[in-house]
């Protein structure tokens, strides 16, 4: 079995809470992490019907079947066991007593702040990051960008194919059965239609919302304009905000907010939409094929996409809210990443191609002038395989990041 680097977290937590809560999205391996994490705990699935009937008409009796430690999954399909859940905990008060997990995001993490706030820790797991899949240790992406020499190179791993990884993406199953991907993520896709979209805001029109998804999946990387989006999907604007919250719950999408920092300039206000996994994404911009990239319009905004889920998978991963931004004001100019660090922040520019070009470096350099950082760290993402440094930023290979 592949290690998840969010193992290590989970334990952390189970250490210091008496409820865990981990929440991703369907199929990123939530049921096989804690119970690799937890093997002496009881397990109970609410996806079974038995389980949920005696779970939702008997809660008290329910969890009174369980003497000691429990896994609980799938836990927001019998809502009223939370309320049940805090009294044992209150009166218990055992670290690790209830491992909870779930796919539904924020009707779970809903049931969890009315009844467990200050009790619960919650962490995310998405699909396997590059680094897991290849077993490289789990690192801080803001310090991997420093102390990299010129004309260094990347580790043996970077001959891997940067296409081939962005075509089969990460979700677990494909890994470990070695599966088709666009066969597994199309039966993915239309499960996620027909069961998730319509247990989480009963959506009917479904023919609908399969489109308005290829439409976003077509704006990935880019500023949201939920007014366009509209026009082109036939609904309306209020009907985009729901439909996009539904993506985000379901962790399809994540929206990559503006950075606040102006420079007394006029900024952009709109997130970025980006999808959480790139094999996904394949599919459903219809590329049939992992060479097909290299020369589909697509390709920057693919790779960007990569980068941003990586970025965001090493934070979820070491159990942190992502400190990452983009930066754009009304000028045009623009900082694809922005790692927060409180008093400084990191720009890094993402860039598909093999070659690096002077031009690359053109949106670090206006940032530092504007934000007086001469020499503090930059980072420019690309996707050759050698990293080194280059006018005082990390060039960083693909195959390198995160």
């Amino acid at each position: 079995m592949i290690s998840r680097h969010l193992s290590k977290t989970l334990k952390a937590a189970a250490r210091d809470y008496p409820v865990v809560t981990v929440t991703g999205p369907r199929q990123s391996g939530k049921t096989t992490l804690v119970r690799a994490a937890f093997p002496r705990h009881r397990y109970a699935s609410l996806e079974d019907p038995d389980t949920r009937a005696f779970a939702t008409e008997d809660p008290r009796g329910f969890l009174a079947q369980f003497r000691g430690k429990v896994i609980l999954d799938e836990v927001q399909r019998a809502p009223d066991l939370f309320s049940y859940i805090q009294g044992i905990v209150d009166r218990e008060d055992r670290s690790g007593h209830f491992i909870l997990s779930g796919s539904q995001n924020f009707l779970l993490l809903n049931r969890v702040s009315q009844s467990l706030a200050g009790r619960c820790a919650v962490l995310r797991l998405l699909p396997f990051s590059r680094s897991e899949l290849i077993g490289k240790p789990l690192r801080d992406v803001a310090t991997s960008l420093r102390g990299r020499q010129s004309g260094g190179s990347t580790d043996q791993d970077a001959t891997a194919d940067l296409f081939g990884t962005l075509f089969v993406g990460g979700y677990p199953r494909i890994h470990d059965k070695a599966l088709q991907p666009q066969t597994w993520l199309g039966n993915y896709y239309q499960t996620y239609l027909e069961r998730d979209v319509r247990d989480l805001l009963n959506v009917g029109d479904i023919e609908g919302f399969g489109r308005f998804v290829r439409l976003c999946a077509g704006r990935s990387a880019q500023l949201l304009n939920a007014s366009s989006l509209a026009a082109d999907a036939g609904i309306s604007h209020t009907t985009v905000r729901r439909w996009l919250s539904i993506l985000e719950a379901s962790f399809i999408i994540y929206m990559l907010r503006p950075h606040h920092r102006n420079f007394n300039k006029r900024m952009v206000k709109s997130p970025k939409l980006y999808f959480l996994d790139t094999g996904l994404l394949y599919y459903l911009l219809r590329i049939q094929n992992a060479t097909d990239l290299a020369t589909h319009a697509a390709r920057g905004a693919i790779f960007e996409t990569w980068v941003v889920s990586e970025a965001l998978k090493n934070y979820y991963n070491r159990g942190i809210e992502p400190d990452i931004y983009f930066w754009r004001d009304s000028a045009g100019h623009e900082i694809d990443l922005l790692i927060d660090r409180g008093a400084k922040q990191i720009p890094i520019e993402v860039k598909s191609g093999q070659t690096i070009a002077s031009d690359f470096f053109a949106g670090v350099e206006y940032w530092r002038n504007l934000a007086r950082q001469p020499d503090d760290p930059a980072g420019l993402v690309y996707g050759g395989d050698t990293s080194y440094t280059r006018r005082r930023v990390s060039v960083v290979s693909w195959a390198d990041w995160a």
